[in-house]
């Protein structure tokens, strides 16, 4: 465990992780904050971190699991301690950490007596178990189980529909718990007097192992601030946005008109080696741009307007977002 002395600044804005420790595995804590901050401040900023730390941030989970010998969720099956329901939320509480884009197929095959733990899911490489000793069942006797198993990258819950075609095949829906911050509070000290009065945030985050609380705090920071950024644009570059979607029409000034500009600087072949990796984009978007191939910024301006607009996801924000780190590439 890591502890800190907490020094409060009376200058600038800062922020510090004054408590760090690994309970286990699956659990990690983290405490921080951030100073000074005049009155009401502490109290907007936290508000927002807790409730984007708890439904921005995206996270791997286990969301179906299938097998042609299972007839039923509430059934039993010779030679396995477990029933079929508690051996389906022992795969939910599966801890996984992934680069993955979308879903993928993972599967187990296990042979008894013995018991069979997280170790024994065989997955891709982009798909990485956080506790290898998590239990899901125990063989009593010599069978074999085998079970597929769909693995999906997502933020927030999602109860799973039980409808009865859904089993037909032995296939059965998980309930995805995507969040990898278990919980997130926020308090605040208050100090000075009269009309000098600052304030000190403080926040604690729990993880399930999948982030540190750190690396939470930085993503959820980051996501945050992807959703103001339409708001810092002026009423002549207003985004239209369809109900419910991300898809509408680009501004006059549009995204290739704007890298247009800054390809002036720069020659073709040296556009080929600028990687989006160097552009340091919020993982949404460089998720986006590297599930349709995008690499490099060449890679990038050959892509039209109506083709970015395709791509899932992405939104109209994104492309100015990807003009403002660009920019700061070219300059370096």
């Amino acid at each position: 465990m890591v502890r800190e002395k907490v020094t409060v600044s009376t200058r600038t804005l800062q922020w510090k992780c004054v408590e760090s420790r690994v309970d286990n595995k699956r659990l990690c804590y983290g405490r921080f904050i951030l100073s000074p901050l005049i009155k009401g401040q502490a109290d907007t900023i936290g508000i927002a971190m807790r409730r984007a730390l708890l439904g921005e941030i995206e996270g791997t989970c286990i969301t179906r699991a299938k097998s042609e010998k299972i007839p039923h969720e509430y059934s039993t099956i010779v030679g396995i301690q477990e029933s079929v329901h508690e051996i389906l939320m022992n795969l939910k509480e599966i801890g996984l950490r992934s680069n993955l884009y979308g879903t993928c197929g993972a599967f187990i095959c296990a042979r008894g007596p013995g018991y069979v733990t997280a170790q024994d899911i065989i997955s891709p490489p982009s798909v990485e178990i956080v506790d290898n000793t998590q239990h899901i069942a125990r063989l009593t006797e010599p069978i074999d189980l085998c079970i597929g198993l769909q693995i999906e990258r997502n933020r927030g819950y999602r109860y799973s529909i039980k409808r009865p075609n859904n089993f037909q095949d032995g296939s059965y829906p998980i309930d995805a718990v995507f969040m990898p911050v278990r919980n997130a509070n926020h308090s605040i000290h208050s100090y000075g007097n009269g009309n000098e009065r600052q304030e000190i945030l403080f926040l604690e985050i729990w993880t399930n192992g999948s982030l540190t609380p750190k690396e939470a705090l930085h993503e959820a920071s980051r996501n945050l601030i992807d959703l103001f950024i339409p708001f810092l644009h002026g009423e002549e570059e207003t985004l239209h946005l369809e109900y419910n979607r991300h898809k509408g029409t680009l501004p006059p000034l549009t995204f290739h008109d704007r890298l247009a500009k800054l390809r002036k600087n720069k020659k073709e072949r040296e556009l080929k080696y600028i990687f989006i990796d160097q552009l340091e984009l919020p993982p949404r978007i460089y998720n986006c741009l590297k599930r349709c191939n995008i690499h490099t910024l060449l890679d990038l301006l050959n892509k039209s307007q109506k083709d970015l607009m395709k791509i899932e996801d992405f939104r109209i924000e994104d492309g100015k977002t990807v003009i403002g780190h660009s920019r700061k590439t070219f300059h370096n």
